[in-house]
């Protein structure tokens, strides 16, 4: 029988305002194996734990119980607490009554008697607990970034200056992500390719960075410190150790009716083309879709008129294995399609555009070469519409839009009017919004700067219709303030989309076993504590993929992220989890259950002998769990049919014991 203390904290009155935490120690104190139990107000302060360590001095402790917040929280903490003393570390178990308990009860009968139930199962839980030794892996010392805009960029640079190597992966021809297609930046106005640009061939000049464009990650395996890659490269019909990025392919290529999705679109490209003018790596890719040489076996001008001899035109998808202790994920995000939101008529008049396709037409390098046109008859707009919060902020229950807020349309919408009041002083610029928020620094100043100085329309109210009439689009819009209905002849609606992650980010989350929320961005650790860290260990978060921010925020948390990656990469070895798998392989029948749904690929098969009781020998197929692979979430047990896999730490028969405590 363990000799076990219980340790109540009251979480200042997190948990003490909803439950009885006296009274839940001295219930405790009765159960059996508990030769001490007590309260106190903060138990993770140090005064805290040195009340644990005394006690398990003084009363000779063998297993101990904290009764708090979520383990996530502290059971390191009270871990290391109990190692100082001589405790195995893995004689702690922490029952939360916090997060489990306190936070979801309002009454506190019914919340104390709670919290005594998962006392009660803690307790149980220890009474079968053993002593744990974690052991070591090693670290390849080498990062991983998926994603090549300026979250993945940041990242990878900032660990390579600390002289690790890094793999950048980004699925387009080139790297630069969303911020290559903007002109200018809030709340400074600069050129966002005069920032973008030179962070773009300083990656690419790095020699501990190599980039992998037009490539996707294919098959993630393996466990932090030691993850296992493949990479695809998908073939680009050119090759991109010789080609120079001279262009005259591009030039000379007969098929010109490519629609350019660097422009969204809004114009045309050949089959063979280089995205944009300061691409890296700066190197053809041919759109097999389109090329007639591939299509017909005809034409075959690009490969005549390339000095350099680069064009491959029987080139295959090639694959990359690759070893990493770490992997970044920086997908990024992609702005809703607004097709669906047929109340503003995107879908019956090309003068309705979104912001971003807004900033390409603004852009000195985009389809009209930074002349505001209307898109229909490329005459200049003196009338335009921006209608902020289009697909973010709806209902849950509205399946067109996303119920949180997209956190940068305000800004970007200020920064649009006030560049189209500054270029075209004779253009009306009307806002209608629910709200303007201006969190960031400087923000504020910026958004009065829109309504002051640049006589931008603020209406508070929202668009209700747009009908195309002739060359103008008929808008019927609410002023909230005023309260009054606004019918305004606009020559053009820009629509501020909402934000969403990447498509890749739910496969990819699939392949890293790393969680997501329920609008598919990446789930964090901790929201406050660890806000670059993934759950899944090695796993790290930079830039949208995360949930949306801004460029500075992007790049900070893009160094932070990077900050958390060199200090994996700096160790030789890592301390292992002991709370691994092991099979029974008197009990195991070779089925491949376990195997077929192990994520890590820790589990295989061997042949072994058997001494029969009747002195025969027999040859059985048994599993076999190599623990250094091993990371202990518990699925092989789960899908064991014969039982004979069980978890270090969370046996069968400790979870049994919980089950009767709960129900005693």
């Amino acid at each position: 029988m363990h000799r076990i203390g219980v340790f109540v904290c009251w979480c200042g009155s997190n948990i003490a305002g909803t439950v009885d935490v006296h009274k839940v120690a001295e219930t405790l104190k009765n159960e059996p194996g508990v030769v001490y139990s007590t309260d106190y107000q903060y138990m993770c302060s140090e005064a805290g734990q040195n009340m644990v360590k005394d006690a398990i001095k003084e009363y000779n402790l063998t297993g101990v119980v904290i009764c708090s917040c979520s383990p996530r929280m502290h059971e390191n903490t009270f871990r290391k607490a109990a190692a100082s003393v001589g405790l195995n570390p893995y004689m702690v178990e922490i029952a939360n009554i916090r997060e489990q308990c306190s936070w979801i009860h309002k009454d506190m009968a019914t919340a104390t008697e709670k919290a005594v139930i998962l006392g009660r199962t803690a307790i149980a839980k220890v009474q079968l607990n053993t002593p744990l030794v974690a052991g070591e892996s090693p670290v390849t010392k080498r990062a991983l970034v998926i994603g090549g805009g300026i979250a993945g960029i940041q990242t990878a640079l900032d660990i390579a200056e600390a002289g690790f190597e890094v793999d950048i992966v980004e699925k387009s021809p080139t790297i630069g992500g969303k911020m290559a297609q903007i002109d200018k930046t809030f709340p400074t106005l600069d050129c966002a390719a005069c920032i973008l640009t030179p962070k773009m061939v300083e990656a690419a000049q790095q020699e501990k960075i190599k980039i992998y464009s037009y490539s996707e990650v294919e098959e993630v395996k393996g466990f932090v410190g030691n993850f296992n890659v493949k990479i695809k490269r998908k073939a680009r019909f050119v090759n991109e150790d010789i080609c120079t990025g001279c262009g005259l392919c591009t030039e000379k290529c007969p098929m010109k009716k490519v629609p350019n999705e660097f422009n969204l679109g809004m114009d045309n490209r050949s089959a063979i083309y280089i995205p944009f003018a300061q691409a890296v790596p700066k190197v053809a890719t041919i759109d097999p879709n389109y090329c007639i040489k591939m299509k017909t076996g005809k034409c075959g001008l690009c490969s005549t008129v390339c000095e350099a001899k680069a064009i491959n035109y029987d080139a295959k998808d090639e694959f990359v294995d690759a070893q990493y202790g770490a992997i970044v994920v920086a997908t990024g995000f992609e702005p809703i399609k607004v097709d669906k939101f047929d109340e503003f008529a995107y879908n019956q008049s090309p003068d309705v555009v979104t912001s971003l396709e807004y900033e390409r037409l603004m852009n000195a390098a985009g389809p009209t070469n930074g002349t505001l046109l209307r898109p229909s008859d490329h005459e200049h707009p003196h009338t335009i519409v921006f209608v902020q919060c289009v697909g973010s902020r709806c209902a849950e229950t509205d399946p067109k839009g996303k119920p949180y807020c997209s956190k940068v349309c305000c800004m970007y919408t200020a920064k649009h009017a006030m560049l189209t009041r500054e270029k075209y002083p004779d253009t009306d610029v009307y806002v209608f919004y629910i709200d303007v928020r201006t969190p960031g620094k400087n923000f504020d100043e910026f958004y009065r700067r829109a309504v002051e100085e640049y006589g931008v329309h603020y209406v508070k109210g929202m668009v209700g219709k747009v009908v195309p009439d002739g060359k103008k689009l008929k808008v019927q819009a609410s002023d909230l303030l005023n309260n009054k209905q606004l019918h305004i002849d606009a020559d053009m609606v820009v629509l501020a989309a909402a934000i969403e992650p990447s498509k890749s980010a739910r496969p990819l989350a699939t392949m890293l076993t790393a969680s997501m929320d329920t609008n598919d961005f990446f789930t964090e650790a901790h929201p406050k504590l660890r806000p670059v860290e993934s759950p899944t260990a090695g796993v790290f978060l930079s830039g949208m993929c995360q949930g949306p921010k801004d460029i500075p925020e992007t790049v900070s948390q893009a160094s932070a992220c990077a900050a958390k990656v060199i200090g994996l990469l700096v160790k030789d070895k890592l301390t292992c989890n002991p709370c691994v798998a092991h099979s029974d392989e008197m009990m195991c029948n070779g089925c491949s259950s376990c195997e077929k749904v192990c994520p890590y690929g820790a589990i295989t098969y061997h042949e072994k002998e058997f001494r029969m009781p009747d002195r025969t020998t027999q040859i059985r197929r048994v599993a076999s769990v190599n623990p250094a692979v091993c990371q202990g979430c518990g699925a092989c047990t789960v899908a064991c049919p014969s039982g004979a896999m069980d978890l270090n730490g969370f046996s069968n028969k400790q979870i049994m014991a919980e089950v009767d405590a709960i129900c005693k």
